[in-house]
């Protein structure tokens, strides 16, 4: 399933270089749901392996580093010339950072984290990345298709995906606790509430795929500060478990 991946990455940089944006952006999803789908498999398997990490490391840089940079710099940053380069190189260099970082921690071994902390993971994940970085490219799709012509223009000028770009890269290299949603509990008063979101994002994702990727980008970013929230009242409630209780004590009767 790894490979796979690899080849959805290496083909929508094909795609890009033909200027078929739209099956470039479809093979990014795609390889993303991979990426999901081939560690839990893994594990589920019992195959889990150091090379299995490593290639599976390599595999994100292409498809979440490398390959939307390259889908964006032909879509529109390559009007800029090399000040329109910059952020895609930026973009794939802090991708490649982060994927070291997480190399650098496995052979440091287990971390022993509290339990508050395997909830989380630190920066924004490799294809929650691409998916925010490609964010522009979904809406000007989405705008294209509904004859918008001046919002698609502005969603795709340099200057805006650059911002966009920049942005997401820093979120990658950051240490911020985002979400990870392997032990996510629901509560049970949103289980409805939740299964009728659900239920409206696959409506609208069968409709308007790219209205639908490109809210799907916005709602990510937007659960970011909850995430930090979330992280940092966990903390606060296990750091005052561990606080020792001091008792006051009275004054003792007797002779000493």
């Amino acid at each position: 399933m790894t490979m796979l991946g690899l080849c959805c990455g290496l083909v929508a940089i094909r795609f890009a270089f033909e200027g078929r944006f739209e099956q470039a952006a479809v093979l990014i999803v795609v390889a993303g749901v991979i990426d999901g789908l081939d560690g839990r498999l893994a594990r589920l398997l019992k195959a889990t392996s150091r090379f299995g990490a490593e290639f599976d490391s390599l595999s994100d840089f292409l498809c979440f580093g490398v390959a939307p940079g390259l889908i964006l710099y032909f879509w529109t940053m390559q009007e800029w010339r090399g000040w329109g380069f910059a952020p895609c190189l930026l973009f794939a260099v802090c991708m490649a950072l982060r994927l070291a970082r997480f190399n650098a921690a496995l052979d440091v071994g287990p971390v022993v984290k509290p339990a508050y902390a395997y909830n989380f993971f630190t920066g924004v994940p490799a294809p929650a990345g691409a998916g925010c970085v490609l964010f522009p490219l979904f809406l000007g799709l989405w705008f294209a298709q509904t004859d918008w012509p001046l919002l698609a223009s502005a969603v795709r000028h340099p200057a805006f995906v650059g911002i966009v770009m920049v942005t997401v890269a820093a979120l990658t290299i950051s240490t911020l606790p985002t979400w990870s949603f392997k032990n996510f509990k629901v509560p049970r008063h949103i289980v409805l509430p939740l299964l009728v979101g659900t239920g409206l994002f696959a409506a609208l994702l069968l409709a308007e795929p790219w209205a639908a990727l490109a809210m799907a980008g916005v709602f990510y970013l937007g659960m970011l500060p909850f995430s930090v929230r979330s992280y940092l009242r966990l903390k606060r409630e296990a750091e005052g478990m561990m606080e020792p209780v001091v008792v006051a004590e009275g004054p003792r009767s007797g002779a000493a």
